[in-house]
């Protein structure tokens, strides 16, 4: 995905995005179950990316075949995908596929940064375990076997203490991998995951090392201005601007936002 689509895509994942931290789990079987009414109708697609079409009648095509179907957050969700520019069919359905294993993830993050490594490692401790085995690998992927079959071997092989975030994820690659291997829909499922991990650390980099007082006081700082617990990475450059700079996510902090910079140095002084 490139140009417009992944920028609709970044647009749509800030827009909804309490949609999906509400919705979680639940939220994204719906949202994967409209995925497979728009793979199976090319008409729908052409229909929901067609530049010609206004937002107006994108968004009254999806409340005639979603608005009785699904709840007000997946509709939602739904009506501010299709009224993005998408610059191929396809795209939107990968969008969605993305924003729906984000809210998957999302129930998980209600776990904080401890949530988010436990649904991933479930996620790359299934691919290890599929990457082991040509034999599971045929299993999985066979065509001629139901697909509820394959999705029962799916869950035996992510073991019985899964998560609901995690079973889903999976049974999902298996039953609907949408072209691609299952190891690889879990990949994918894994580094939507791992996204939503980044927002939970702090890069943290300093000009001279810290000392336990100063990192614990930076933590209480970091907490407060960032409203959430994080787990802090440091490393040490010389050459830092201001003497520190923060990256949570997308949200740099160093000698650039000099209110929010001193704030913290005065923490870590005390």
């Amino acid at each position: 995905m490139t140009g417009a689509s992944r920028d609709s895509l970044t647009a749509s994942l800030e827009a909804v995005g309490p949609v999906l931290d509400e919705g979680g789990v639940a939220l994204a079987r719906e949202l994967f179950g409209a995925l497979d009414v728009v793979d199976e109708h090319g008409a729908l697609r052409r229909a929901l990316t067609d530049p010609a079409w206004t937002t107006d009648r994108r968004h009254g095509l999806v409340d005639s075949l979603f608005g009785a179907r699904v709840t007000p957050g997946a509709l939602q969700v739904l009506k501010d995908l299709a009224g993005r520019r998408w610059s191929a069919e396809r795209d939107l359905g990968d969008a969605l596929e993305t924003v729906a294993a984000h809210a998957a993830a999302a129930e998980a993050g209600r776990g904080g940064h401890a949530g988010l490594a436990a649904l991933s490692g479930e996620l790359l401790a299934f691919n290890r375990t599929v990457e082991d085995s040509h034999e599971v690998q045929r299993a999985l992927t066979d065509q001629h076997a139901p697909v509820e079959a394959r999705a029962a071997l799916a869950r035996r092989l992510l073991g019985e203490s899964a998560s609901p975030a995690g079973q889903l994820l999976v049974e999902r690659a298996v039953a609907a991998p949408r072209g691609v291997k299952p190891a690889a829909a879990v990949r994918q499922a894994a580094d939507v995951v791992a996204e939503r991990q980044r927002q939970w650390i702090a890069e943290v980099t300093v000009a001279r090392p810290l000392g336990a007082e100063q990192q614990e006081r930076l933590a209480l700082g970091l907490r407060r201005a960032f409203d959430r617990d994080l787990v802090m990475d440091v490393t040490v450059d010389p050459h830092v601007v201001g003497g520190i700079r923060v990256q949570v996510g997308d949200d740099v902090v160093d000698g650039s936002m000099a209110s929010r910079l001193n704030d913290l140095q005065r923490r870590m002084a005390g």
